[in-house]
């Protein structure tokens, strides 16, 4: 198939899901269309067996080795959806909520990804299958970070006071960087890439990553708007930004970096007062208008190839049990990380009981953590650890998903938006 065909064919898919979303169930349109792609994986996956003279799953899985989702989302399209979802954060509101931010993305996420890989190592024996610990720990790397695709696309809906939102949406655009990290750590770890490296070593990468990642970000970030600043063309504005996205995630990578985090810093100095000050208010509005379609779009062809993704796994007795034994510990352990992390700043004058209770509720898991245990190395292993990643993944766009709105009436009355 060649990529005209295969790209057409992925618009086609989405665009009748959605369609089939908005007559039927009226979700919000990424979780509608991922779960008419479950559905549809599911049929294939019931009727493959019952007419053997045709491979019904031949054509998806061809589309899906194609596009190869670790691949496209890891090296490709993060750095759009990143830079999308960066550029609608209040950057004042997240100044002034910077040290919750940076304890929550970088605390919580190492904490997270401890205090999962403890509780799996304990309950995997306990149905039979022991687990190593480092292997813990990937699982742990995977799960721990959410998902700035998932969150920003949320807070879409959602009326929260806006330090809260800003806090949300840090918190996820910056702690995806940091576990991607984590994840290439642990994984080297695991399979003996990286054996024999000291921690000084590994600390020291780290910080080469995130902090290198984010001053290179500023950098380039500084740099477009300076050009943008002589120019008063719409088209410009959007090119611009275009290449702002994909170069610094390129040059990121090419240094070394975190691409993730280098492209939200440059995304969020397009929330600066000094961005707003370049642009007039139409030009503005035009920009916005371009990313938010940049994003939808993205978000769709993503959450559906989440749902098509089901067709790459095996399922056993065992998967199913261990997913339905990590789900409940992935939210025990997010309420956790979120409590312990933000114990040194107190989270001043904030409700901590409702902040809490909507920062676990609203940690969703994405294509960042689907894309991440798609990645791990074939073996027993895998076999185990992508069924379990992958449901905890659907569990918490579909039930969190589609509960946060009521959870967020409950705990913020005055605030949260109105059902639809």
């Amino acid at each position: 198939m060649d990529t005209i065909s295969l790209i057409a064919l992925l618009l086609a898919l989405s665009a009748g899901f959605s369609i089939l979303n908005h007559h039927t169930l009226r979700v919000p349109v990424t979780i509608g269309v991922l779960v008419f792609s479950l559905l549809t994986s599911l049929l294939i996956m019931i009727l493959n067996p019952l007419i053997p003279a045709y491979d019904l799953q031949a054509l998806p899985r061809s589309v899906l080795g194609a596009i190869n989702l670790p691949a496209a989302l890891l090296n490709g399209a993060l750095s759009l959806l990143l830079f999308a979802g960066a550029m609608q954060v209040n950057v004042a509101h997240l100044q002034a909520r910077l040290a919750s931010v940076t304890a929550l993305s970088i605390l919580g996420t190492v904490l997270a990804v401890i205090f999962l890989a403890v509780a799996a190592w304990a309950v995997f024996p306990l149905l039979g299958h022991p687990t190593p610990f480092i292997w813990c720990i990937v699982l742990g790397a995977i799960l721990a970070p959410t998902d700035p695709v998932s969150v920003v696309g949320m807070l879409k809906r959602l009326g929260l006071p806006g330090p809260l939102q800003a806090v949300f949406a840090g918190e996820s655009l910056f702690n995806d960087g940091v576990g991607v990290v984590i994840f290439g750590v642990t994984i080297g770890l695991a399979t003996g890439d990286s054996h024999g490296i000291a921690a000084s070593d590994i600390a020291m990468s780290f910080c080469r990553e995130a902090l290198g990642g984010g001053v290179l970000g500023a950098v380039t970030g500084w740099i477009a708007l300076r050009v943008l600043k002589t120019q008063r063309d719409s088209h410009i504005d959007l090119l611009t930004s275009l290449a702002l996205a994909t170069g610094t995630f390129s040059i990121a990578g090419q240094l070394g970096m975190s691409g993730a985090i280098a492209v939200v810093v440059a995304g969020l100095c397009f929330g600066t007062n000094y961005s707003h000050s370049i642009f007039d208010t139409a030009s503005r509005r035009e920009l916005d208008i371009a990313w938010s379609l940049i994003d939808e779009v993205l978000n769709v062809l993503l959450f559906m190839l989440i749902g098509f993704e089901i067709l790459e796994i095996t399922p056993h007795l065992f998967t199913v049990i261990a997913t339905l034994a990590v789900i409940p510990l992935s939210i025990g352990v997010r309420a956790l990380s979120v409590l312990l992390s933000t114990l040194p700043v107190h989270l001043r004058r904030w409700e901590r009981g409702r902040v809490l209770g909507i920062l676990t509720w609203g940690g969703l898991r994405g294509g960042i953590s689907v894309s991440l245990a798609l990645g791990l190395p074939p073996g027993d292993l895998r076999d185990l650890l992508l069924p379990v990643c992958y449901g905890v993944v659907v569990f918490t766009i579909i039930v969190q998903g589609l509960t946060m709105e009521r959870v967020a009436r409950r705990l913020y009355p005055s605030s949260a938006s109105p059902p639809t």
